[in-house]
């Protein structure tokens, strides 16, 4: 399996994750780097968060976007307007490119969804060019960011079984300091770079906070949506008291940080008869 993303609804996924997305995808790009007349991946593109990105940062040649659902695929075909776009179903361990095809390989927010980093991170190099740069970030969850903190431990303070899942939540692989910076060195990709991007998650409120747990999206939802009733009522009436904190409900900000890494292909790494 190349996703333990639990995809369900575009809608719900962009007031999951695609607006925070949207959010990190320009410091993200800064960070990566872009320059106009390049080809661009983006590996598991999702609702397009990033792809539509692209365009406003540089002029690029053209951009492919694959996402490993066909329900945010679909979505974010049915969303572009550019004619240099290209977005399809497709799988980061087995990428349905040729060897040496884009100039930079990007990844946003995918990464820790899929077991075999490794492995997609190999066709992520193979399929760019000598010189060019292969780039991802994920969420620094080692330990808990503060949203999931406050769902999991307000969870596992309800139901005994939910522990296994916020530890499943909190230690993400890649999600640690060094974790992806010592993958692309294994790799052997050249002048790696690892650093932390900073957004916030600005929630109007409760509700803008909890509906598409509700809907079931993502690892999160699908918790939730698998609870029977009575948990389910006693999970959202507990985690709308952790959320107001003794306040009256309203807007809320929680501080949001990702790992960040780079490297570049080097030359001759596509003559290896398998990458170290």
């Amino acid at each position: 399996m190349s996703s333990k993303f639990h995809a369900k609804s575009a809608e719900a996924y962009d007031q999951l994750m695609g607006r925070w997305s949207r959010r990190l995808a320009k410091p993200f790009l800064d960070f990566a780097g872009l320059d106009a007349g390049e080809r661009v991946l983006d590996v598991g593109c999702g609702t397009g968060s990033l792809t539509f990105t692209i365009p406003q940062v540089a002029e690029i040649a053209r951009i492919d976007g694959i996402d490993f659902s066909d329900t945010y695929a679909e979505a974010a075909r049915a969303r572009n307007t550019d004619p240099r776009i290209t977005i399809a179903r497709g799988d980061v361990c087995a990428l349905p490119f040729e060897d040496r095809t884009f100039d930079r390989t990007l990844a946003l927010l995918v990464l820790h969804f899929v077991p075999e980093s490794e492995q997609a991170l190999r066709e992520m190099s193979r399929v760019t060019k000598p010189g060019g740069v292969v780039a991802a970030a994920v969420w620094d969850s080692y330990g808990g960011m503060p949203y999931q903190r406050m769902f999991w431990d307000t969870a596992a303070a309800l139901d005994p079984s939910a522990a296994a899942h916020r530890r499943e939540s909190y230690y993400k692989p890649l999600t640690g300091s060094g974790e992806m910076r010592a993958l692309w060195t294994k790799a052997g990709l050249a002048d790696v770079a690892e650093v932390p991007l900073m957004i916030r998650m600005d929630y109007l409120g409760f509700e803008d906070f909890w509906t598409p747990y509700a809907e079931g999206e993502g690892p999160l939802g699908k918790y939730v949506t698998g609870l029977d009733a009575a948990m389910r009522s006693a999970l959202e009436r507990a985690l709308r008291a952790a959320y107001e904190a003794g306040e009256p409900d309203g807007p809320r900000s929680f501080a949001a940080v990702a790992w960040a890494c780079r490297g570049v292909v080097p030359e001759g790494w596509h003559q290896r008869e398998e990458p170290p």
